[in-house]
């Protein structure tokens, strides 16, 4: 499950989350404040940021309140905690005591990696909220659409991915609008292709989509109206770069008797992207998808700080792109 703790008593236990998928790890965070407030009503909740602590901090917020004999205590940034704190920290997690529920939150990378190994030896309650792979994303938003009590099919739940991007936030903010506004709290591809079409011209994977094509001209104008309506330019070269990387992988991919599941994965990719992929194949070569790249990273420097025009810029390494299509 998507980041979801699993049913259980929360006072004199602790909940560790960890990992960079931020709305995972608030869900976490909120389901164990939930479950620990329906057990003790009268808890009192605190909420503290790890770098801004002291010893008589800590001990005040987990030890109780004149108006609460509970409390509950969520520890955000734990990679921020004065290393002074370790072993008053390790004492509270290991022992937690009838009246206290600890959740301590870890947003992942090595700061404070020592620390987090020496909570994980307590068993504490464990929630790991890595980023989803681009081919789980269509489970996450069907997860969405059944959270909110709604219904999609899997066409509609790709098309929502395809449309709104990666982001898990925009992603769920998709469904949640999507729903309210259906009289049947259902999802259609349509309705995504609806909902989104004018937002999806903007981006900068559908100025990618049409650069790969080989479409000149609908490339170059959905990059113009993009960078009027503020898409940044670094988000076209990255879409660029994604798009040609997976390319490549699938070139060096096709060939190897895979299932359509595992050449995705190679391809960094999700499975409904492979009839895309297999159709830009025929115009594609590794030689030129290698070009391609190379003229995508000299553009990426560019609108970095080395050119003084970066629409320009974008403009020479689309044309750049499409005339690699062919080579080899």
């Amino acid at each position: 499950m998507l980041g979801a703790v699993e049913q259980g008593r929360s006072f004199g236990c602790s909940l560790l989350v960890t990992g960079p998928e931020s709305l995972l790890a608030e869900r976490a965070v909120a389901d164990f404040v939930e479950r620990a407030l329906a057990e003790r009503p009268d808890a009192a909740v605190n909420r503290l940021e790890a770098a801004n602590l002291d010893a008589g901090a800590l001990a005040e917020a987990t030890g109780g309140s004149l108006f609460a004999s509970a409390s509950i205590v969520v520890l955000n940034d734990l990679a921020s905690l004065p290393e002074q704190l370790n072993d008053q920290l390790l004492a509270q997690a290991g022992n937690p005591g009838p009246d206290l529920a600890l959740a301590i939150v870890h947003g992942g990378g090595v700061k404070g990696k020592g620390l987090l190994d020496r909570l994980k030896k307590l068993r504490p309650e464990l929630v790991d909220c890595q980023s989803l792979k681009p081919w789980n994303l269509p489970q996450f938003v069907n997860a969405e659409v059944r959270r909110a009590k709604g219904r999609a099919d899997t066409a509609a739940c790709e098309a929502m991915v395809d449309a709104v991007g990666t982001d898990l936030r925009a992603l769920a903010a998709a469904v949640r609008q999507l729903l309210d506004d259906s009289a049947e709290r259902t999802i259609t591809e349509a309705a995504v292709r609806r909902y989104f079409g004018g937002r999806a011209e903007v981006t900068g994977f559908a100025v990618a989509d049409d650069t790969m094509a080989g479409n000149g001209e609908g490339a170059l104008g959905k990059l113009r109206w993009a960078l009027a309506t503020g898409v940044a330019p670094v988000q076209v070269t990255s879409a660029l770069s994604s798009s040609l990387r997976g390319l490549g992988k699938y070139l060096d991919g096709r060939d190897l008797r895979l299932s359509d599941p595992d050449l995705a994965k190679l391809a960094g990719v999700p499975p409904w992207k492979l009839k895309d992929l297999s159709r830009l194949s025929r115009d594609w070569k590794p030689g030129g998808v290698a070009q391609a790249i190379q003229a995508v990273a000299v553009a990426d420097a560019q609108i970095k700080g080395a050119a003084s025009d970066p629409g320009f810029a974008l403009e020479q390494a689309v044309l750049k792109v499409i005339s690699y299509r062919g080579r080899r």
